[in-house]
């Protein structure tokens, strides 16, 4: 049995003052971390109890599909030099060298380790499908760690990889995730969405992530409340309603009119009196794309071009031109490849190729420009701009691409949906991909299929961070006293506090009461210490116990508290119903989290 009295418990009164959102603060408050550095914690007690509880849940569903694993964290620059990603992780990898100068990093992500595998082991169609895991602490050189545990360089993360002989067994690979996923979050407690998302690094086609609504979410996700639509915001679409366009001037085509000091949309649209929609927005940037092995890197020019009232998103915007990262453009390459200054910049008279070199431009526009007639742009040219422009008769492009993020109030994408999307704030439990074959191809894994023939098995990529469920579930439950937590993932599930351990009768009812709730498989803490009822109430309440049984002057009559942390409130029982009670309650706690 544990004793309170002789754990280290830490508690706080107050969070320190970098401390934002909930989660980082309650953690830190309840002693469950402890900050080491920038995005670097020591996980305490408390908080060890619990990622333990979240990784058995882990464990025991991934082990009904996968094998697990566990693999080095500190690897060796081949395998990455052999996927391309060895240059294209940028400074998000840490880098080292032995003491003989061979390179190595620490592990970000583990496609190109478990690929090696399959190709040294991995001969015939017959040994497939295989999926392959491990809970293994990853590496990221966060330039900016915030949010306590949502941000950091260093967290704990399932990883799995599966390996399938064609698409359709990678559908199944992938189905098969996806309903372990949602299992292993229930079980947690948590209440999720599944979202269509970027791959981003890890390349592949289908993505899907598993999120949780919270103010603390980095994420932006939109979603359709009447047909169930959810996209994270790089990936989501909408219907546009129809634009009413200008009446055309003069022979209709473009003219320049002299606009002083209006620069910004709102002031160019109430010179025109047009909506920001009939304004045609430029936003333009360098793009660096990364260099064959030994090759450096370059930074090409990008001119987008949308409609006023919508912004550029940059992931959609990276996969449509390819490369690494993108900055906007500087003063003088404004003037390299416009020859005009910002706020007056437009698409009329852009020299621009397939292959952006020197003062050559790739110029994407948003498809919602498509089609489009009497608009207003930049002239390119200080104070000025033209009106009468047609996309495609008076310009034309490089890429034509969804480029933009949705807006609330937008319409849903699906046929036949009347539905308005909605934009929340959420955080990333988990991720889902459809890899294809990015690495087996690179990286030379090879199989005989069925006729004998040598193939490339195909891959999918799927993780879930151990510490943002924990900080998930934080965020989902708490108030102005502390936090709750599942009963499946809490330290503890109950703790019995008794209200005066100078009493011996109580002390002694409590001890008891303890002892029979453990016999009965329950996780129990036993707050024995000596000090006032309203310190142990307010700390019980703080460190994320789901249910507390007090033990004070009422044990005269047989009876005790049961107060459930997550609705506030209590009741009386008989100290003899206080096992099957509980068990009760933890059942339909269980119940109602799988049903949802």
């Amino acid at each position: 049995m544990h004793r309170w009295s002789k754990l280290f418990v830490p508690t706080l009164r107050e969070a320190p003052s970098d401390a934002e959102v909930a989660s980082h603060k309650f953690l830190l408050r309840a002693g469950y971390i402890r900050q080491l550095g920038a995005g670097l914690y020591n996980y305490l007690f408390l908080g060890q109890r619990s990622l333990n509880k979240i990784t058995a849940i882990v464990r025991e569903e991934m082990d009904k599909i996968g094998q697990e694993f566990y693999l080095p964290g500190i690897l060796p620059k081949d395998p990455w030099e052999e996927s391309g990603r060895w240059t294209g992780m940028g400074d998000n990898m840490f880098r080292l060298k032995d003491r003989k100068g061979a390179e190595l990093c620490l592990g970000m992500t583990h496609e190109e380790i478990m690929t090696t595998i399959a190709r040294g082991e991995l001969r015939s169609y017959k040994q497939l499908p295989q999926i392959w895991y491990q809970i293994q602490t990853k590496f990221r050189d966060e330039p900016r760690p915030k949010g306590g545990l949502l941000r950091v360089r260093q967290f704990i993360m399932k990883d799995s990889y599966s390996f399938d002989l064609n698409k359709e067994g990678l559908d199944k690979s992938f189905d098969l995730h996806d309903a372990v996923y949602r299992k292993i979050f229930k079980r947690c407690g948590l209440k999720f969405v599944s979202v269509e998302a970027d791959s981003g690094s890890m390349g592949g086609s289908q993505s899907q992530e598993f999120m949780v609504y919270t103010d603390a979410g980095e994420d932006l996700i939109a979603s359709c409340p009447v047909c169930g639509y959810a996209a994270n915001l790089e990936k989501a679409t909408s219907k546009l309603d129809p634009v009413t366009e200008m009446e055309p001037t003069g022979d209709g085509k473009p003219e320049e009119v002299h606009t002083p000091g209006c620069a910004a949309i709102p002031d160019v649209a109430a010179f025109f009196k047009i909506s920001p929609a009939s304004d045609i927005k430029c936003v333009a940037y360098m793009v660096l794309r990364r260099g064959a092995a030994g090759a450096k890197d370059t930074w090409h020019g990008v001119a987008t071009f949308l409609r006023g009232d919508h912004q550029v998103n940059e992931t959609k915007l990276l996969g449509a031109v390819g490369g690494a990262e993108l900055r906007t453009m500087q003063t003088e390459e404004l003037q390299q490849f416009f020859n005009g200054p910002a706020g007056y910049l437009g698409p009329v008279g852009l020299r621009h190729g397939d292959k952006p070199l020197g003062d050559q431009l790739t110029v994407v526009i948003d498809k919602s420009l498509e089609g489009r007639k009497n608009l207003v742009c930049g002239a390119n040219k200080l104070d000025y701009h033209l009106r009468s422009v047609a996309p495609g008769r008076d310009f034309t492009w490089t890429i034509s691409a969804d480029i933009r993020s949705v807006n609330e109030g937008e319409s849903c994408p699906v046929d036949n949906c009347s539905g308005k999307l909605v934009v929340g704030k959420a955080v990333e439990i988990g991720h889902i991909f459809k890899l294809g074959y990015k690495y087996s191809e690179s990286m030379g894994a090879r199989v005989l299929d069925p006729n004998g023939k040598e193939v490339t098995p195909i891959m999918g990529s799927y993780g879930i961070g151990i510490e943002r469920i924990l900080t998930a579930s934080v965020e989902q439950s708490n108030d102005a006293n502390g936090f709750w937590l599942p009963a499946s993932i809490a330290p503890f599930t109950v703790v019995v506090t008794v209200t005066n351990v100078a009493d011996a009768a109580l002390k002694d009812a409590g001890e008891k009461l303890a002892a029979e709730l453990e016999a009965a498989g329950l996780d129990v803490l036993l707050d024995d210490r000596d000090e006032r009822a309203g310190v142990k109430f307010k700390d019980a309440d703080l460190v994320g116990i789901p249910y507390r049984i007090n033990v004070g002057k009422k044990v005269a009559s047989g009876q005790v508290e049961l107060v459930t942390r997550a609705k506030a409130g209590s009741v009386d029982i008989a100290i003899a119903d206080v096992v099957a009670q509980l068990k009760e309650r933890i059942q339909e706690e269980k119940l109602l989290a799988e049903s949802e």
